[in-house]
């Protein structure tokens, strides 16, 4: 996995927390988590897909 993918991933992970505590706590403020941690799933993906298909071209 390419090292922004995982940074990504780490991000998703936490902003999926944060989210959840920040429901918790009744504040609508979560909600920017939420699409946070959209955001950086999309990154992660992108990342994976593309080391993948990087990784089929060279060798």
């Amino acid at each position: 996995m390419p090292r922004l993918g995982i940074y990504a991933l780490i991000v998703c992970v936490l902003a999926v927390a944060a989210a959840v505590v920040s429901f918790a706590q009744g504040s609508w403020l979560g909600i920017v988590w939420v699409l946070l941690a959209g955001l950086s799933s999309n990154m992660c993906w992108y990342y994976v897909k593309r080391g993948k298909a990087r990784k089929s071209v060279t060798g």
